[in-house]
């Protein structure tokens, strides 16, 4: 069995235990701060999105790629992350992630165009993917039992505080200054953090580790890569088109492939097969893959109806999205300290649940309808979306020994962001298709004859007012109707599939996720809160 080897070794007695006290203490609050980091650059950018497509001249797919060249990126290194990692350090694979994050958020802030924004951001998502990775598994390196679920909880709260406040954070900075500002708030805020990681965070390292598997990285990284891309360009190539089918069975192949080489590869290779061979690792990982699809595409489209629709500023739609945010956050708390109490498959089952009905309550919303329509949805939402972090993120790494916490990580967090990376690119040109055909067919749509496509496109990416006001007098007023028709018609209907997907990930969690494939190390702690905190029948299997 593995074990974690720490290559910092404080003195012996009651001083080490004083210094292994403080080191987790500071462990908890450098990944803390790399994870609000990390999941407001998810969140941020959402509300200065209209900024972007008058300032840069962008379209839809321009848009799309702002989010997804990031989503990209971070899944298709996710896994390489954590490998590296246990391989040849936590610790400096973390610090040298910060650099990538914080050096590429400076090209992003100063980015003259919007293909140079895209590049930034897919940089930026090399540097998320090694973070994310890799601060789950310090966690667990640092933390045990009762103290793992409060690090946890707190690893889940301040991802939710970062989507709390992302929308109004980015409003703020958008309207305040500029769009290029939620990019650059990182540099400074990443300097400090490397710094403190540097002198605070102990090294460890997987015993035993050998050679790097370069040949399962390249392969699973380009199988990756042609997967989303596949979804990302299918609405605009066309789903049967040969580029897209190329893409798709280009990226099972490989995956084939590097299921060959990752049985070959043996010690070596960078994901242990047999993970998948644990039935609550395949449970959480599908749940978190449908639930991250269906849950941030859903965000997107959302704050471009508030945005483009309703016609809020950037400020004034993060504020409108607090009660979905602020409930994410103060649930994500709570939930934290049920993680020892509550049967995982009962808390992720459930959390998925209200996503599901939430997404769903979206319905209410109708083409004369004002913000507060969205208030049923946002609350459900926010509170399945909070009670599903916590559980999620420490369930990836809880059903292997610690020395292979990065890997396990790792794949974890490579399943929510090729889900966010799919979700996106796929709800988003489910939605763009159902638009620009509502609108097309409308009696203003069609009166715009050949135009009427290319018109449609616009009024998905959020320009159909601004559109609408270079036609004449008798023309604009219901070209303008039919295009927010069109909008909240499209939405409407994409975000109660989003909610379909949502409740099957629900019904995976119920069905796969259990206590018993948990690891000792992580059963055994839990068993010991449950003792101390709800008697000794609280920590029995699922």
């Amino acid at each position: 069995m593995s074990a974690v080897v720490e290559t910092t070794h404080p003195p012996d007695g009651a001083a080490a235990d004083r210094a292994r006290g403080a080191h987790r203490w500071w462990t908890l609050g450098i990944v803390s701060i790399a994870t609000f980091m990390l999941m407001l650059d998810l969140t941020v950018v959402n509300v200065a999105l209209p900024d972007l497509r008058n300032t840069l001249h962008a379209s839809f797919s321009d848009l799309q790629w702002v989010l997804d060249a990031y989503a990209l990126t971070l899944a298709v290194f996710l896994l390489t992350g954590g490998s590296l990692a246990d391989r040849i350090g936590r610790k400096r694979v973390f610090i040298a992630g910060f650099a990538i994050f914080t050096l590429s958020s400076l090209a992003a802030g100063a980015a003259p165009g919007i293909l140079e924004l895209n590049l930034a951001r897919g940089a930026q998502g090399i540097g998320a993917a090694v973070l994310f990775a890799v601060g789950p598994a310090l966690l667990g390196q640092e933390f045990r039992g009762k103290d793992r679920a409060m690090a946890f909880g707190v690893f889940g709260g301040v991802s939710g505080l970062a989507i709390a406040f992302g929308p109004l954070i980015g409003g703020g900075l958008t309207d305040g200054l500029s769009w290029r500002w939620i990019f650059l708030v990182n540099v400074p805020i990443g300097a400090a953090a490397m710094v403190l990681g540097a002198l605070r965070l102990r090294e460890s390292t997987e015993p035993g580790a050998h050679r790097i598997d370069w040949a399962g990285l390249l392969v699973f990284c380009t199988a990756l890569t042609l997967l989303v891309l596949g979804f990302l360009r299918g609405e605009a190539e066309g789903w049967t088109s040969a580029p897209i089918l190329g893409m798709f069975a280009g990226s099972v192949l490989l995956l084939a492939l590097f299921v060959l080489i990752e049985r070959r590869a043996g010690a070596d290779a960078m994901l242990d097969l047999s993970l998948f061979r644990i039935r609550t690792f395949n449970g959480i990982s599908a749940a978190t893959l449908l639930g991250n699809a269906a849950g941030m595409s859903a965000i997107f489209l959302q704050v471009s109806y508030v945005q483009n629709v309703l016609g809020y500023s950037p400020w004034q739609a993060g504020l409108r999205f607090l009660p979905l945010t602020l409930t994410l956050f103060v649930v994500a708390a709570v939930t934290g300290s049920l993680t020892v109490a509550v049967p995982p498959r009962i808390l992720v089952g459930t959390a998925l649940t209200l996503m599901a009905v939430g997404l769903a309550l979206v319905a209410l919303v109708d083409v004369h309808s004002s913000w507060t329509a969205l208030l049923p949805s946002m609350v459900v939402t926010g509170a399945g979306m909070g009670m599903f972090n916590p559980p999620r993120a420490s369930l990836s790494i809880a059903v292997v020994e610690p020395g292979r916490a990065g890997m396990a990580a790792g794949m974890g967090e490579t399943f929510q962001q090729v889900g966010i990376a799919v979700g996106i690119a796929g709800f988003g040109a489910m939605f763009q298709h159902r638009v620009v055909s509502a609108f097309a067919v409308s009696p203003a749509g069609s009166a715009l004859g050949p135009q009427a496509h290319a018109f449609g496109k616009g009024v998905a990416a959020g320009a159909g007012d601004q559109l609408a006001r270079t036609l004449p007098k008798g023309v604009a007023q219901p070209v303008a109707e039919a295009a927010r028709t069109a909008f909240v018609h499209g939405l409407d209907q994409v975000l109660v599939g989003c909610g379909a997907v949502a409740a099957v990930a629900a019904l995976i969690a119920f069905a796969l996720i259990r206590r018993g494939d948990l690891h000792e190390s992580a059963l055994a702690g839990a068993e010991t809160a449950g003792t101390q905190t709800t008697g000794a029948g609280a920590a029995g299997p699922a």
